[in-house]
């Protein structure tokens, strides 16, 4: 909105052509949604806690996670809030690409509010049942990926690009773009909702990893960067980079609630949305396999889970103390700030790493 205000005030005053510049409208999309948050913040912290919204902790869990029962939780939505408000403030609402992330987003989130919902609210201890979110998650995810084939102008748009290697890219054909972006969205939305076991553990690589997917958004939205990086250009995917943006504000507003010990946990309606929110970026810019990079945490806690499942099915007998691996350093006497912490500087390594694959080619 306040973009094409600018646009409109630019034909009086030419010092608001300034706002035409995308990395601008990025940083005050960033501002915006940090404030929204900050702002909102206790408000909601308040009203959760006089509706006793609040976490409800497993018995067989880590002891030291007792004492979070009740801690509010449900607060993904602040994200959301913050982040569709900066979003609608400072794109460019022409712009496809904008609308098609957006929606998948919160399309994840409403499935994640539902869950949380039924939950904390209605008093069901399994909120939705696992198949019935999935199912919500499939159709969310496959509108998401049908839709970006729809506005597919070229076919470097729909090729599964490896990074490193110049000239690397698969053709997917329609049904394997459809298909394989479908299990990058649904597939990091659920990584992300398995992370999200400690206070701050989950929403900080989620801020790294859609700062950097900013990055790709930018380059991959100038013909002249993409011919000179190598990467694919698709038109009009810059404009993404503002809504990458306010994720990243959005949740550094978050994290100052959600830092150890947490006043408030983001819950299904926050972790869902941000891991689709991640994923569809990724499919938008072309870059999947980066985002298994930079998005390694989120890799490595969704295959602890995997392995323990099929190795306690398989032999009796678990991998680990208990998974999510997190869980799994904390019964071996790390410290809650230390596994949050560590894991934030390896996500830091592969952040950089990911970002390196921009001109190493």
């Amino acid at each position: 909105m306040l973009y094409r205000l600018a646009e409109l005030l630019a034909q009086h005053y030419s010092g608001f052509r300034v706002f035409s510049y995308l990395t601008l409208r990025a940083i005050l999309a960033a501002l915006s949604a940090l404030s929204i948050a900050l702002i909102v913040g206790p408000w909601m912290i308040r009203r959760l806690t006089e509706r006793q919204i609040g976490q409800n902790v497993r018995d067989f869990g880590p002891e030291s996670h007792l004492k979070k029962q009740g801690t509010p939780t449900m607060g993904g939505a602040l994200i959301l809030v913050a982040m569709l408000a900066s979003t609608l403030l400072w794109s460019d609402l022409s712009n496809r690409y904008v609308w098609i992330v957006t929606a998948v987003t919160f399309a994840f989130g409403l499935i994640g509010f539902y869950d949380d919902y039924l939950k904390l609210v209605v008093g069901n201890s399994k909120g939705l049942a696992a198949r019935w979110k999935y199912l919500a998650q499939s159709v969310a995810g496959l509108a998401g990926a049908l839709a970006l084939l729809c506005i597919a102008s070229t076919p470097e748009a729909t090729s599964l690009h490896v990074p490193v290697f110049k000239d690397v890219a698969l053709p997917l054909g329609s049904v394997g773009f459809v298909l394989f972006s479908y299990l990058v969205i649904v597939g990091t939305s659920n990584a992300v909702n398995l992370t999200d076991g400690l206070d701050g553990l989950a929403i900080m690589p989620a801020v790294m990893v859609a700062g950097a997917l900013g990055v790709f958004a930018y380059a991959s939205g100038n013909a002249i960067f993409a011919n000179y990086l190598l990467i694919p250009h698709v038109p009009g995917v810059g404009e993404v980079l503002i809504f990458c943006s306010t994720l990243v504000g959005a949740g550094l507003g978050f994290l100052w609630f959600n830092t150890y010990p947490a006043q408030v946990f983001m819950g299904d309606v926050g972790a869902l949305a941000l891991g689709a929110a991640l994923g569809i970026v990724a499919v938008v810019v072309r870059q999947e396999i980066i985002l298994f990079v930079m998005g390694g945490v989120f890799v490595l806690e969704t295959v602890s889970v995997m392995l323990q499942v099929a190795s306690f099915k398989l032999t009796g007998k678990r991998i680990f103390r208990m998974a999510p691996i997190h869980h799994h350093f904390e019964l071996k006497g790390w410290a809650e700030p230390k596994v949050i912490v560590r894991f934030w500087i390896i996500t830091v390594i592969l952040v950089l790493a990911g970002l390196a694959t921009l001109k190493v080619r």
